[in-house]
């Protein structure tokens, strides 16, 4: 049985091929996504190992709470507290420093002098720093560090990509507004030109602290063992004379952490890549399932014939095994290989939307292979298990007289269980979305695939009904399209197992299509409802700029109220959330925030804060009760709750006054500032009146409503064509799977067809029904595809109509330019098969057996 079974493997090489695709394409996908982020994780090791590699303790501050990311944020957690100058001189003086020097660092982004455009590599950060002389944290590679207050050194790779060079006039922005500098020397990090893509600029200390708010202050002290020192034991003596709230730690450790920070937040893309993943994975195993099936149904002769001379039922399904064993195995192998391209892919399309992963020598971890060759295997040869004990299952006398195998599954059976698994997944995703599980994604995720595997359960329920009204058209037009309408309504569980990965494939693209059209129409529903203010100033790339342009703003009589907006990390009743900072007396004028107790005014205290309905109802809150807030800066602090507010784009959960916020954070720069033209200013010369104020600072823009809405619409879009590219490659695999179904359905047909051709049937009309018949397939998977893309759309914004999304839209554009490009893509899946079939001889095909 073994060597008959890798003879039979080996005598259908195509349909080895063929069944192998789906596979390849998906283990590509989880390969490439693991090699990609292996790379990114090993390049930022061996950048944190170069950076700290000539210190070896850092002093720094406590940290309040963990570094992380806030609840709905996206972005990062506040900094530490500053340490004062005179703690260096007390580092200085402890047994074993050879030396110790302190540094700062706080935002700073070169402009190009060439163009006047920013300098920005997508949306990693611009980051500028003081020269530290005895640390080998930046080494230079030309030219000197900066002597003095109008000089600047910045990395390698940007005065490469920008053509900067010793002695270049640069102007830089800061906090403290935009200078002029001249470039005085270039630098790197170990190997590096930069910081894994960010600028880097380097100022001496005391122009540092000036330009980033930190005067008398340091935001780390590197330290130098003597020689013979021990790092760990210079760090506890250190320790021993810092003030409460700071600490030493080994260079190491510090190196270790920043490095696990790192590969946490690459952890969250490699999750989401890896759903995609699986994705592919699930839409292969359907089409591995249908593969087999249709082979087993082929192989019954040969398969009864060996039952009959003696092999048992074990043997049977052993041989099944087998096959789909070494079809699993030879697709991961190569799958595994296309997962190194697909890594170049990925890493291209981040690039080209403006998220660029650093990357070194391409990481092949024993992992990714491993990994590899068992998530294809298992899926592979769990998807041919039913298949096989079908095949198992057959009496031999049975299995050589009859042309296909009895269906061992009853209709009612079918029904029973589909109903059961679709019920059960439709709870899963109710559960995961309102039950407030703390594995939420992993039950929506599982439940959302239950679902997709009840509905091909129940779908040969409705594919007879559904091909016969998609195929409608195609009925009275020629006899190609009726014969190929009749194909696709015959056989419905062929048909519906044919179009279930289809199904799959659209119904998520459905789903994002919708849950983004919910998301655009509920963005412009608030920004219409919560902006006032005539003009929005964003930073490039919404990244945070200077508060001094509000200030400048301010002085300007063309306008009337400028009023910034400021976010930052706190602690707040046990989780890291977003806070915002806002002037109380000119938010009003510029949004409209909607107070269902208190008022925006009580601001005015700053021991007051406000949040919104949804955070004061789960926690039990009201105006006049305290809360307590964490912040890295000043420890935790007393507010009183001065109002309660309608969920507000803008404020998030949670506000403060500027005043209050100044106190309790260090990096005060500004996210968003709203400026309405000052009453009898006509709009265009209040705009004129921003832009001279904008022009120093080339990393904000300026909008008004309509173009601020256009731009919050396109950051949805931009993410929008990520996902769908994404998805796009379990569309392509479902289309793998109609070529497959209809090629090996040639074979069953090979009698039936030359039947055709022998009664006047000519090559054009063989291939226009197997089109026919294919296009029918195609849009019964989109129309499932549709139908269940909508309900979890639905469903989606329903869960999340608290926080803001309360419209449901369907883009029915959209929906149908799917259902026509399903149609397109059927035809195109259909030429090889209808090719084959066109072509068989037609005295061989009548001969058939």
């Amino acid at each position: 049985m073994l060597r008959a079974t890798i003879k039979s493997l080996l005598a259908r090489k195509l349909r080895l091929l063929l069944t192998a695709l789906a596979i390849v394409l998906g283990v590509g996908f989880v390969a490439g996504t693991l090699v990609l982020t292996d790379t990114a994780t090993a390049t930022f090791d061996r950048l944190f190992g170069d950076i700290y590699a000539g210190t070896d303790v850092v002093v720094q501050a406590h940290s309040a709470f963990e570094a992380g990311i806030a609840e709905g944020s996206g972005g990062p957690t506040e900094e530490r507290n500053p340490i004062p100058e005179q703690v260096l001189e007390q580092v200085r003086g402890v047994d074993g420093v050879r030396g110790a020097d302190g540094d700062v660092a706080g935002y700073a982004q070169l402009i190009d002098p060439t163009t006047d455009d920013t300098i920005q590599n997508g949306q990693a950060p611009t980051l500028g720093n003081s020269w530290d002389p005895n640390t080998t944290t930046a080494t230079l590679r030309a030219g000197k560090p900066p002597p003095s207050s109008d000089q600047v050194a910045i990395d390698a790779a940007t005065a490469a990509d920008h053509h900067l060079s010793i002695g270049s006039r640069v102007r830089v922005i800061t906090q403290a507004g935009t200078s002029t500098y001249t470039v005085s020397g270039i630098v790197g990090f170990g190997d590096s030109d930069n910081l894994a893509g960010a600028t880097v600029t380097i100022f001496d200390l005391a122009t540092a602290q000036r330009l980033f708010g930190r005067e008398g202050t340091l935001d780390h002290i590197y330290v130098v063992a003597d020689r013979g020192v021990n790092d760990t034991q210079l760090a506890r003596r250190i320790d021993a004379v810092l003030p409460k709230g700071f600490e030493a730690v080994t260079a190491t450790d510090v190196a270790t952490q920043q490095a696990q920070n790192t590969a946490q937040a690459l952890g969250f893309l490699r999750t989401a890549l890896l759903v995609f993943a699986f994705v592919s994975l699930f839409v292969g195993a359907f089409i591995i399932f249908n593969t087999f099936n249709i082979i087993v149904t082929q192989r019954t002769q040969e398969l009864g014939l060996y039952r009959a001379i003696g092999a048992t039922s074990r043997q049977v399904l052993t041989s099944v095994l087998i096959e789909s064993l070494v079809t699993g195995l030879v697709a991961s192998a190569v799958g595994l290989g296309v997962g190194l391209l697909l890594a170049k892919g990925l890493q291209g399309l981040f690039s080209l939307l403006g998220f660029d992963l650093p990357t070194t020598t391409m990481q092949i971890r024993p992992r990714t292979v491993v990994v590899s060759l068992l998530v294809g295997t298992a899926i592979t040869v769990v998807a041919s298990v039913a298949p096989a004990r079908r095949a198992a299952r057959v009496a031999p006398i049975q299995a050589l007289r009859e042309s296909g195998i009895v269906q061992s599954v009853s209709v009612v059976r079918r029904a029973v269980t589909g109903g059961l698994v679709t019920a059960t997944g439709i709870g899963l995703v109710l559960d995961g979305l309102f039950g407030g599980p703390s594995n939420a994604a992993a039950i929506v995720g599982f439940g959302a695939a239950s679902t997709f595997l009840g509905a091909a359960l129940l779908s040969p329920f409705v594919a007879r009904p559904l091909a016969a009204w998609i195929g409608a058209p195609f009925r009275s037009r020629t006899i190609s399209g009726k014969l190929g309408r009749q194909n696709a309504m015959r056989n419905p569980r062929r048909t519906a197992s044919t179009s279930a990965a289809l199904m799959i494939g659209l119904g998520l693209v459905t789903f994002i299509a919708v849950f983004a059209a919910s998301l655009k129409a509920s963005v412009s529903a608030i920004l219409d409802e919560t902006i006032r203010a005539d003009f929005i100033l964003t930073g490039t790339q919404f990244t945070p700029f200077s508060s001094r342009l509000a200030q400048d703003l301010a002085t300007r009589p063309e306008l009337g109220a400028v009023s910034p907006f400021r976010q930052n990390a706190a602690k707040i009743a046990g989780g890291v959330v977003f806070l915002s900072g806002v002037d109380p007396a000119t938010i009003v004028r510029t949004t409209n925030i909607q107070m269902v107790s208190g008022s925006v005014a009580s601001l005015d205290n700053p021991s007051t804060i406000i949040l919104s309905r949804n955070v004061a109802r789960s926690h039990g809150w009201q105006t006049g009760d305290t809360i307590s807030v964490l912040f890295n800066k000043s420890g935790r602090q007393t507010f009183t709750i001065g109002g309660v507010y309608e969920t507000n784009e803008f404020l998030n959960d949670y506000a403060v006054s500027l005043d209050a916020y100044d106190r309790n954070f260090t990096g005060l720069l500004d996210s968003i500032v709203f400026v309405t033209a000052a009453d009898g200013v006509r709009i265009d010369r209040a705009r004129d009146a921003i832009a001279a104020v904008a022009r120093n600072y080339p990393n904000v823009d300026v909008h008004n409503q309509a173009e601020f809405k256009q731009q919050s619409i396109d950051q949805v879009n931009q993410i929008l064509v990520l996902v769908f590219v994404l998805l796009l490659l379990a569309v392509i695999i479902s289309l793998f799977g109609i070529v497959n179904t209809l090629s090996l359905s040639i074979y069953e047909r090979v009698h039936e067809i030359g039947l055709l051709r022998a009664v006047g049937m000519s090559r054009v009309q063989v291939r226009r029904m197997i089109r026919v018949e294919a296009v029918i397939i195609a849009v019964l998977g989109a129309v499932l595809g549709i139908v269940i893309g909508l309900v979890f759309g639905w469903v989606m914004q329903r869960s999340l109509s608290d926080v803001g999304i309360d419209r449901f839209a369907v883009p029915y554009g959209q929906l149908v330019a799917f259902i026509l490009a399903a149609a397109i893509l059927g035809v195109g899946a259909a030429i090889f098969p209808a090719r084959r079939a066109a072509r068989l001889d037609v005295l061989a095909a009548i001969a058939y057996e």
